[in-house]
């Protein structure tokens, strides 16, 4: 499956995105392919393990029940546990509401050599946080004292914050990626239904889920804004057509290896020549009868 033109590059509006593929591609293909999308970037993985010196951030934004869960449990399922860890941000504790907004964020990101995977991320604060403002008044900022010190200005900055953030760990050897997960409003109706109607997806369902739904036009209109403001060349927005979680998997799948591809220089480390030139002889030792074996 070729790519549709996901990557943003310049000022867009979230209306003219698709939130699904006109794509002929049956399920059991679909699964094939991303099959051998993990495959290939388990293998890049370990190469990033043993390299030592890049790590990988993604983060996966989206709407409730925009299928962030089982796409993170579905791409990553072929990468060696020791490379990559999955962050999935609630509610800020006690501790992490008595610093700046990104300390909980720094301290979840990913070491040198491996992949940090963000169940919603650093943008929730201008996401949820915006939408629904009150929660800044807990967050203890100087001079933020109601709804109405809360102003645009105050948006922008922490967009900023977020830019200078990114631009932070980018030039200490962090490659990030962002994903948008671009669902209909339809879709989202069909997937709540499907929780109600299945028992065994019961957990999954949460009341405030309902009164998010009537805020749809407001997070639209939030994440249109954070995408076109933090869209950067080192640190891109990816809007992915979700409606089907198959073809939303393999997009997010075969994005990730095209861009690790470009990044030549992650190879596997050679051994120091003075090792190479003793490897015949540890051969030897390994294959020669030792005293006492056998």
């Amino acid at each position: 499956m070729e790519l549709p033109p996901i990557k943003v590059e310049g000022p867009v509006h979230l209306s003219d995105f698709p939130t699904k593929i006109n794509h002929n591609s049956s399920k059991t293909s679909l699964k094939k392919q991303l099959k051998q999308e993990r495959r290939a970037l388990g293998k890049m993985q370990n190469t990033l393990y043993a390299h030592g010196k890049y790590s990988v951030l993604i983060c996966i934004q989206g709407m409730d029940t925009s299928g962030k869960d089982s796409l993170i449990r579905e791409v990553f399922k072929d990468f060696n546990v020791r490379g990559v860890v999955s962050h999935s941000f609630k509610k800020p504790s006690a501790q992490e509401i008595n610093h700046d907004f990104l300390w909980r964020h720094y301290k979840a990101l990913p070491a040198r050599g491996k992949y940090g995977v963000f169940n919603r991320s650093h943008y929730e604060n201008v996401l949820i946080s915006r939408v629904k403002p009150e929660i800044v008044l807990n967050e203890k900022i100087p001079h933020i004292n109601s709804l109405e010190d809360i102003t645009p200005a105050f948006w922008n900055s922490r967009l900023e914050q977020i830019n200078h953030f990114e631009k932070t760990i980018h030039q200490n050897g962090c490659i990030l990626f962002k994903f948008f997960l671009h669902i209909s409003k339809d879709e989202q109706k069909n997937r709540l239904l499907r929780r109600l109607n299945k028992p065994s997806k019961h957990w999954k369902f949460s009341p405030e889920d309902l009164k998010d739904r009537e805020l749809w036009d407001e997070y639209t209109h939030c994440y249109q804004e954070a995408i076109n403001a933090t869209s950067t060349a080192h640190a891109p927005w990816y809007i992915i057509p979700a409606d089907s979680k198959p073809h939303a998997r393999l997009l997010v799948a075969k994005t990730i290896k095209e861009r690790m591809e470009t990044y030549t220089d992650i190879q596997n480390p050679s051994l120091p020549e003075a090792l190479q030139d003793q490897i015949s002889d540890y051969k030897q030792q390994l294959l020669s009868k030792v005293k006492g074996e056998g």
